[in-house]
């Protein structure tokens, strides 16, 4: 394993997941971090006030999860993300939005980011919103996944004569099938239910895809499903 390898690790089991948070005002980095410090598996490791600044962070702090604002001044934070996931690909991203744009989302979840909150969201929400993407899950609802799903999808169709750079990693059967639930906007829970499994076998799945596909986030297994035409979205 290289050295950068090392660096971009995602933290070990029982490690506090470390935040980064990214806004231009004040208010809501502070609301954010008091919303994450009574939180024993949750150390906030620094505080950005733009995006220029957030790329700098983000490569020396190599942090597991940055909270970060969309719009900014001198980098925008889906400007940041891009770099940031290209410096640092271990780090989740979890955009903050005033409002669910489709544009904003499609740009930001092609930039690499796992998901977002609107920034009128419950603080108490936060923490469960942080530990659940640093554990591979996406912060999009369902229908929202759907319309993600279908941009993704004409995308993969207007680049149709490209031919796969590498082979295409084969799943199995049951793995295909959690992957297909996943485009759906399914949470684990869902997932077990529909498949008469538990939800740890569900996590399980979930993580053999990723380690197949070597990718770090469920979203990002779909994409690329679709990009590679492993699956077809009507």
């Amino acid at each position: 394993m290289t050295e950068s390898d090392e660096a971009t690790r995602p933290a070990r089991r029982g490690d506090p997941i470390r935040v980064l948070i990214v806004d231009d005002h004040a208010l809501i980095r502070r609301s954010l971090e008091m919303a994450l410090a009574a939180e024993a598996d949750i150390e906030v490791v620094g505080e950005a006030s733009d995006g220029q600044e957030a790329v700098e962070l983000a490569d020396r702090l190599t942090p597991d999860v940055m909270l970060m604002d969309v719009r900014m001044p001198r980098r925008s934070g889906i400007e940041a993300a891009r770099e940031i996931k290209a410096s640092v690909p271990s780090t989740r991203i979890i955009m903050l939005t005033v409002s669910d744009e489709e544009e904003d989302l499609f740009e930001a979840i092609k930039a690499g980011a796992t998901g977002y909150l609107l920034k009128n969201v419950q603080l108490d929400e936060v923490p469960e919103a942080v530990r659940g993407v640093h554990e591979g899950q996406s912060l999009i609802n369902p229908a929202m996944a759907a319309k993600l799903i279908t941009e993704f999808a004409n995308m993969s169709r207007k680049e149709a004569e490209r031919p796969p750079q590498l082979p295409v990693p084969r799943l199995t059967d049951r793995e295909m099938e959690v992957l297909r639930l996943v485009a759906k906007g399914m949470n684990n829970r869902e997932i077990a239910k529909q498949l008469f499994i538990s939800e740890n076998t569900v996590k399980n799945h979930v993580r053999n895809i990723l380690d197949k596909l070597q990718l770090h986030s469920r979203m990002e297994a779909v994409v690329y499903a679709v990009r590679e035409r492993m699956l077809e979205i009507t």
